[in-house]
């Protein structure tokens, strides 16, 4: 059965990849700011600020290259 999940891909709608996008950012933001931080007791707001900054960009850019995509088609 979890053989299936490597040859049958699940269907996604557009929704459902935004939302796997936010535990992704998150996990880089924490990882990013804990080798980069040197006092731990900030890392939570630290992290948090990285992963809204990774989230609003990547939407920027997923916004401009739609805009992109219209004015082209």
């Amino acid at each position: 059965m979890l053989g299936a999940l490597f040859t049958h891909a699940i269907e996604l709608s557009g929704r459902q990849r935004i939302l796997l996008m936010l535990p992704l950012c998150l996990a880089i933001a924490i990882v990013y700011k804990a080798i980069r931080s040197e006092n731990l007791s900030r890392l939570p707001a630290a992290a948090l600020s990285l992963w809204v900054t990774i989230v609003v960009g990547m939407s920027a850019v997923g916004v401009g290259l739609w805009v992109l995509f219209e004015i082209m088609v």
